[in-house]
């Protein structure tokens, strides 16, 4: 089995070729393997949707404007991690005692291609509208009010 990263990108001519001289002799490679696949064979690769620069700093600027309201976390990446957890973005490993631990799983830009953020990201905005949420990151105020911050937090990314 090989293993080969190949970044792949369509050109000005429409036709998709290689990135770089390395890259344009894999995929020539990858080509010829697939045209000369017989009737039966088969290939398998995988492939990675490329993290949006947009997305990633539309989140994080996202990020830091729910930080500034909330009232609840001195740090954004506290708040982040808690966000990762309660979205089930985490790993439960057993702790210094042996109960289930949560351990937050990374969205780091090389870790997490475009596909994964996104559902991170949905996973996240579901958790942030559970009354739960809202109250640790506004615990002084009613649930009407809660709402009221979580809506206006989401309305401002509209």
């Amino acid at each position: 089995a090989v293993v080969s990263d190949l970044v792949v990108f369509k050109g000005p001519d429409g036709k998709l070729d290689g990135w770089g001289e390395k890259g344009r002799r894999a995929w020539a490679k990858f080509r010829k393997i697939v045209a000369e696949l017989e009737v039966g064979q088969t290939v398998q690769f995988s492939y990675r949707l490329p993290r949006s620069p947009r997305h990633h700093r539309f989140f994080f600027a996202r990020l830091a404007e729910l930080f500034s309201r909330q009232e609840k976390f001195e740090d954004v990446e506290r708040l982040l991690g808690w966000i990762k957890v309660g979205a089930g973005w985490a790993d439960l490993l057993p702790g210094r005692d042996g109960v289930p631990c949560a351990i937050p799983r990374s969205i780091a830009w090389h870790q997490l291609d475009e596909q994964g953020f996104i559902e991170f990201t949905r996973a996240m905005n579901d958790f942030l509208w559970t009354p739960y949420a809202q109250a640790v990151l506004w615990p002084h105020l009613d649930e009407a009010r809660r709402y009221e911050q979580i809506d206006s937090w989401f309305q401002g990314a509209a």
